[in-house]
């Protein structure tokens, strides 16, 4: 018989951990090996760790707490109690003592603060993993390690993996459609706890442009190596698609909802526009288009009226056409899908008509409280490359008829 426990030798074991925690916590290894020793001791006799029991004292006494007692008392103790609760001591100190709790949780089981923390090998989308196939899965828990048995990789209820309890993580292959993921742990003690359900998609099935990539001409300042261009495309995917990225003729990453983006273009140079689309699971679909801006200044355009020739080295080859007489004109006939109309614009800038293949498209009102020079200010776009006429009409605006042109851009 020990002499750990005045009065209580005879129906308890004592377990001695070494140091003084009146102020210093213990180590976890040492809350451990107590929890071990407790687990395995009282295993023997189908004793829970985190239950209570009831001892006969050996002797008078009064506890640290002010408790007393006679000897022949029954007194309730948790099964797991520090030496305090039977005797007028400090032991075990009371960093030590506060974490007596813990010690039972842990020597008792189940396994706690088990849960899924990621899954490699997928991509999440809100609260769904999406995968080809091969995924892997980590997880962790509160409990220590050493306390746990193994560890059970479950996909749809099914153990797809076995690993010990020093390890956090196992692979699996999973067959096409919705599973449900999650890990079992296994105490020492035997009992078991199950995380929460992580969903996982696979999925092989690639993106789509149900709208491929397609090039137009938009507003903003015309250079001749920096034509601005919209370029824009529909992405989808029939399980999440995660974004759409421009590998060519730059590199960009676009949001899954995003369907266009604005770039500029060398003029009279080919461009390619590739496009990848990329779902959450990895799967990948690639698109592209080409187009080459070209300009065609005002010197090849037909007139028509009174036109005057400006000379700046702020306008497209140096030149410019200006006309302040009603129903002047300038045309010009290309073959293209998109095409937009130059100009330069200030304060005293009147108004212009513009006709499509003979037909009156717009009225644009180039007045302009800042001037600007090689200003693309209106645009036109056509599903298919074709060919087409563009007029230019001067309105003859009352106060300020003048405007001046630059030529026009078209897409080919």
């Amino acid at each position: 018989m020990g002499a750990h426990a005045y009065g209580f030798n005879s129906e308890t074991t004592g377990i001695s951990v070494l140091g003084t925690y009146t102020d210093v916590a213990p180590s976890e290894a040492a809350m451990v090996s107590v929890a071990r020793i407790a687990a395995w001791k009282l295993g023997q006799y189908g004793v829970s760790p985190s239950g209570t029991t009831t001892l006969t004292a050996g002797a008078d006494a009064t506890n640290y707490f002010g408790k007393s007692w006679s000897a022949g008392a029954q007194l309730s103790f948790p099964v797991i109690h520090g030496h305090r609760d039977g005797y007028n001591t400090q032991c075990p100190g009371n960093q030590l003592y506060d974490r007596l709790a813990t010690v039972r949780s842990w020597a008792t089981g189940p396994v706690t603060g088990l849960a899924i923390k990621s899954v490699t090998g997928a991509g999440l989308s809100g609260t769904t993993y999406y995968t080809r196939a091969g995924i892997t899965v980590n997880w962790s828990a509160t409990t220590p390690a050493s306390l746990i048995s193994k560890y059970e990789l479950l996909v749809d209820g099914k153990t797809a993996a076995t690993t010990a309890g020093s390890t956090t993580s196992a692979k699996a292959t999973l067959a096409v459609g919705t599973h449900q993921i999650q890990v079992r742990a296994t105490h020492q003690s035997g009992k078991t706890a199950v995380s929460a359900i992580a969903t996982a998609v696979a999925e092989t099935t690639a993106p789509s442009f149900p709208t491929k990539p397609n090039l137009s001409l938009r507003t903003g300042t015309v250079n001749t190596t920096a034509v601005p261009v919209k370029l824009s495309w529909k992405a989808t995917d029939n399980a999440a698609l995660k974004e759409v990225r421009l590998t060519a003729p730059l590199a960009a990453t676009y949001g899954p909802t995003t369907t266009s983006a604005n770039h500029t273009s060398k003029s009279g140079a080919a461009t390619s526009w590739s496009m990848t689309a990329y779902d959450h699971a990895g799967n990948s679909a690639t698109s592209s288009v080409a187009g080459t801006p070209v300009i065609l200044q005002e010197t090849a355009a037909t007139k028509s009226g009174t036109w005057t020739t400006k000379s700046s080295t702020s306008y497209l080859g140096g030149k410019s056409y200006s006309s302040s007489a009603k129903n002047a004109s300038l045309s010009w006939t290309f073959t293209g899908r998109s095409v937009a109309w130059a100009v330069s614009r200030a304060s005293t800038s009147g108004q212009a008509h513009i006709y499509i293949d003979g037909t009156k498209a717009a009225t644009v009102d180039l007045k302009s409280p800042t001037t600007k020079y090689r200003d693309a200010l209106w645009t036109k776009t056509w599903p298919t490359c074709a060919k087409h006429t563009i007029k230019i009409v001067v309105a003859g605006t009352t106060g300020r008829p003048a405007i001046t042109t630059d030529g026009i851009v078209y897409l080919k």
